[in-house]
């Protein structure tokens, strides 16, 4: 594997090294010494399975709060995605950056969530399915979102017109930086006691 850093503080972009011959080619998706050597976790506890039906899809934007530490190694299996990550630690350089980039189920490539992103896709090709391995169990107490399409963010996704997606996701608020921030803090206070 090659981990390319993203401009996101953590975030890393995860190139797989096919090994082909007459068959087609073998290639290590996961490596939990690999992972370690980068600074990144390497415990795997939960893996989820997205399926999308129709191009034009959007999932997010979703993160665990404190005292979550659940980070994400996604991968789209089949089809291809446009994968959007901002940076919602109140405390990090890049704080409410975001980054995006496109995942192929033809390239296996995978992108690195630390804890504290937010985390979204949109399907570029209809029934498409997305692959999660998450470091952290999921606890709903602790699930907060952002709308796909905020201001405060200023994402481009590249697919307009008619979207699918759920109520939840289309109807958050805007985002509110000093709410985030107090309950950020927060919940980041409650772990560290």
């Amino acid at each position: 594997m090659r981990f390319r850093e993203t401009p996101l503080k953590g975030a890393w972009l995860v190139e797989i090294e096919p090994h082909p011959d007459e068959r087609g080619y073998f290639t290590r998706l996961w490596c939990a010494r690999q992972f370690e050597q980068q600074g990144l976790p390497s415990r795997i506890v939960q893996a989820s399975l997205s399926r999308n039906l129709r191009k034009g899809t959007v999932r997010g934007m979703h993160m665990q709060l404190p005292p979550s530490q659940e980070g994400k190694l996604v991968s789209c299996v089949k089809g291809r995605i446009y994968d959007v990550i901002v940076d919602a630690r109140p405390d990090s350089p890049t704080y409410l950056h975001h980054f995006g980039a496109e995942l192929a189920a033809e390239r296996h490539d995978a992108l690195y969530v630390p804890p504290g992103m937010l985390h979204g896709f949109q399907t570029l090709e209809d029934d498409t399915e997305v692959f999660y391995q998450m470091t952290d169990f999921h606890a709903p107490e602790l699930a907060i979102g952002a709308r796909w399409n905020d201001p405060a963010f200023g994402i481009r996704w590249p697919l307009g017109g008619e979207l699918v997606m759920n109520d939840r996701d289309r109807n958050y608020p805007n985002f509110d930086r000093e709410a985030h921030e107090r309950a950020y803090r927060a919940a980041s206070a409650a772990r560290s006691s």
